[in-house]
């Protein structure tokens, strides 16, 4: 047997062989295909809280008063997702440096719809993050 040719099904066992990336991965397939026939149910991979495509979200208004003095900067928000997909709550994690440009931004990501986090198959409350950055034409 070559070192890059797969192990044969009859020798499977025989860890002789020198392809030790072929032992790791039929080691790893043998853990994960027990591991799942013996939980006897199978979930959906978790996943993680998401802005919702499918639902429309407006993006933050530009303050009259942040265009008149040119103010301009990238807001990090941090929301916390509902198992209902609403934002329950919502931090600046890092400021633009222009409170009226960090309230637009979190007023506007309020009313926005998302799909809640995934875990165990079941909708989670999540914590995700949010960048917006207002630019100046």
């Amino acid at each position: 047997m070559t070192s890059n040719s797969p192990i044969p099904f009859d020798d499977r066992f025989n860890f002789q062989t020198k392809n030790t990336m072929a032992k790791k991965l039929w080691l790893t397939s043998i853990c994960c295909v027990g591991m799942l026939s013996l939980g006897g149910v199978a979930y959906a991979a978790d996943t993680k809280a998401t802005l919702d495509a499918a639902s429309p979200c407006m993006p933050p208004e530009y303050p009259r008063a942040s265009l008149a003095n040119e103010e301009k900067g990238l807001v990090v928000l941090g929301v916390l997702v509902g198992v209902d997909g609403k934002a329950g709550e919502i931090k600046v994690e890092k400021s633009s440096s222009y409170r009226n440009l960090d309230r637009a931004a979190s007023a506007a990501f309020a009313k926005c719809k998302f799909k809640p986090a995934i875990k165990d198959g079941k909708p989670d409350a999540q914590w995700t993050t949010i960048n917006f950055e207002f630019k100046l034409d």
